[in-house]
């Protein structure tokens, strides 16, 4: 197996893992249930922005950690803190460890960065499309799973919510296990960077010994001398290179069936921790990518959409328990799972666009998609039967894992090598903090204090005005080039008509006869 899949489908089998999380699907039902004396009002307001809180305060720092560390530290540390995550969850009952339980989840959410990050270091550029493939896959059949495993269970009755944390420790403690599998990353993006024309670009795993073109061409006429002395190639071979080492100076030749094979091997300059290189490629990659109006117009639309979407997730729950008190139809984890499935086909699809039709349209495209989205969500808001508000949860879902896939493919095109990291870490942080002024907004005694009713009607109109916002920019685009289009046609007519009339002119010409 080739270094590079092999690294790859390890990182995958740690990915679904950790995201094969059985309880997620019915957490609401689990923390309001008879094993605690707390009410959805106060995980409402006393418990889930307490996650919010903690993710937004330690994402840049957990990224830029990640980066210092080299990735499996984080990693490893990630999947520690999922096993304390949910034994907490068993075996405590109060309010205080549940907010201890949320400051947590904001760190293990934080640190997913480092398994995002690691495949680009640890994989040369080449395969940077397969293995982002592949690690997304992972997670979303993780995900798949999770809600078709916790339906079956909690529909059967064979396990009521509470038992279904046990299964989700026992998926963290396997993912910890696994996670010590992983290959250590010898150089990171940033601080552990190494020269360009130092990195392999042929498929082969980060760090792995390459040869360099000298050895190569070496290489070459040593084979050449072999070919051309045959049985007194070993002879030949020693002439060439009588004193060939390793960089241990060790002889590095060996002789097989009466021939020669040359083992040239040396090693990459090692990498070195360097802060001031660091900086100075972090602004160059920012420069690089946001002085280019497609990555502002995507990313901007995929930061707002990703915390409107991300705020939904956590409170939706609480909107499905209001709507359905009695819990007689419990179909969380079919919801889920269906959604991702969805979610996946929708990313497939979104592969076979055109994506120059999106760059074309892009500002109209984004108007009314977030319309649509909004449109959902609001609706969600006046729901009161369980069905039609699953429904309306799958459909808004599905149509933002469709717009994100576009619009993390076109951001993509646009960015240098290896700054997808960085920009993707940038756009998860302003969702994060936009979701987190959300959540001041419409639920801290501060803000709002709503039910959550008229907090899916926010989020509803969230999504409105964001739309509203890209039909302004639409419009004022489209004008623009219109204008744009006159001004060329206006430029273009007087040179035409001088134009005709010098043919003319021409064509009038008396001609002469020479003597």
């Amino acid at each position: 197996m080739q270094p590079w899949l092999r690294v790859s489908l390890l990182l995958c089998v740690f990915g679904f893992f950790r995201e094969l999380r059985v309880s997620e699907p019915f957490v609401t039902e689990f923390l309001s249930g008879e094993w605690r004396d707390i009410e959805p009002e106060q995980l409402n307001r006393d418990v889930y922005p307490i996650g919010t809180y903690s993710q937004v305060a330690l994402l840049v720092f957990m990224f830029l950690l990640t980066d210092v560390l080299r990735y499996k530290s984080i990693i490893v540390f990630s999947a520690c803190l999922g096993i304390v995550i949910w034994s907490l969850l068993l075996w405590t009952e109060s309010l205080a460890a549940l907010q201890v339980v949320q400051v947590l989840y904001g760190a293990y959410m934080a640190s997913e960065v480092a398994y995002y990050t690691y495949i680009y270091a640890k994989i040369s550029r080449e395969k940077y499309q397969q293995v982002t493939g592949n690690t997304r896959a992972a997670i979303l059949l993780g995900r798949f799973l999770s809600g078709v495993i916790s339906q079956v269970l909690v529909s059967t009755g064979a396990m009521n919510v509470r038992d279904l944390n046990y299964i989700t420790l026992g998926t963290q403690a396997v993912s910890l296990l696994w996670s010590f599998l992983l290959p250590p990353v010898k150089t990171s993006v940033y601080f552990y960077a190494r020269d360009e024309d130092t990195k392999p670009t042929d498929g082969m795993v980060a760090c792995d010994p390459v040869p360099t073109p000298q050895q190569k061409e070496q290489e070459q006429k040593e084979q050449d001398q072999l070919e051309l002395h045959g049985d007194n190639g070993l002879d030949a071979f020693q002439k060439v290179s009588p004193d060939r080492t390793t960089p241990n100076n060790e002889p590095n030749e060996s002789v097989e069936n009466g021939t020669a094979t040359a083992k040239t091997i040396d090693a990459l300059p090692k990498a070195r921790f360097s802060a001031s290189r660091a900086v100075r490629l972090l602004w160059k990659h920012l420069i690089s990518a946001y002085r280019q109006l497609p990555v502002v117009q995507w990313s901007l639309w995929w930061a707002l959409a990703m915390a409107g979407f991300i705020q939904v997730q956590v409170y939706v729950q609480l909107l499905w328990h209001e709507i359905d008190q009695q819990q007689g139809t419990l179909f969380n984890g079919g919801a889920e799972a269906l959604l991702t499935l969805l979610g996946a086909m929708s990313a497939l699809a979104a592969g076979y666009i055109a994506n120059r039709i999106f760059e074309q349209w892009a500002l109209w495209i984004l108007t009314v998609c977030s319309g649509l989205q909004g449109g959902l969500i609001f609706y969600s808001g006046f729901a009161t039967n369980i069905w039609v508000a699953y429904v309306l949860y799958i459909l808004f879902g599905t149509l933002y894992l469709f717009m994100v896939t576009m619009a993390s493919a076109i951001v993509a095109k646009y960015l240098e090598e290896d700054s997808f990291g960085l920009i993707f870490g940038i756009n998860m942080f302003v969702a994060v903090g936009v979701q987190a002024l959300l959540t001041l907004a419409t639920i801290s005694e501060r803000g709002l204090m709503l039910d959550p009713r008229d907090q899916f009607k926010v989020y509803g109109g969230y999504f409105l005005v964001l739309s509203i916002i890209y039909l302004i920019a639409a419009i004022a685009a489209s004008a623009a080039r219109v204008w744009q289009l006159r001004r060329e046609a206006r430029a273009a007519s007087p040179n035409a008509s001088v134009e005709g009339s010098v043919a003319t002119a021409e064509r009038c010409k008396p001609a002469t006869v020479s003597g």
